[in-house]
């Protein structure tokens, strides 16, 4: 989904993994003129902006995932969009806006509660808000 609706990256930043140190990664990325940044081996705290970032998404499933882990699917795109929808602490805007220059079309004040649509809206709205109080309590 990356490289069909951004592009190819200038560059990568990575661990080193086998598959990021393989010969045929690098290999790719010379040939796509892709600079390739590795963190210091066994110190993957070395990108800590990315660690941050897996750490608040990681607890996003946690919070709406049923019991026994099997609806996750379910939730993981709106986790995505409540997160990419969120302000963030270094830029004060989201990352939605900051790749599209907009905010996403979002407003379902005219559906009502008694309808599916309107749970499923409520559901959205829920999300969001509990993603922008976790993005709040983990910069602070």
């Amino acid at each position: 989904n990356i490289l069909s609706k951004n592009s190819l990256p200038s560059s990568i930043f990575s661990d080193r993994g086998s598959l990021f140190v393989s010969s045929f990664w690098t290999n790719l990325c010379q040939q796509l003129k892709i600079s390739r940044d590795l963190s210091t081996a066994y110190h993957p705290e070395t990108d800590g902006q990315t660690e941050r970032v897996n750490q608040i998404l990681e607890q996003y499933p946690r919070m709406y995932v049923s019991y026994h882990q099997d609806n996750w699917n379910t939730w993981l795109p709106l986790a995505e969009f409540g997160y990419n929808n969120s302000d963030h602490s270094s830029t004060k805007q989201s990352l939605f806006f900051t790749v599209y220059g907009r905010y996403p079309q979002f407003d379902s004040a005219h559906i009502t509660q008694d309808t599916p649509a309107g749970k499923l809206s409520t559901k959205i709205q829920s999300v969001q808000q509990d993603v922008k109080r976790e993005l709040e309590v983990s910069i602070n």
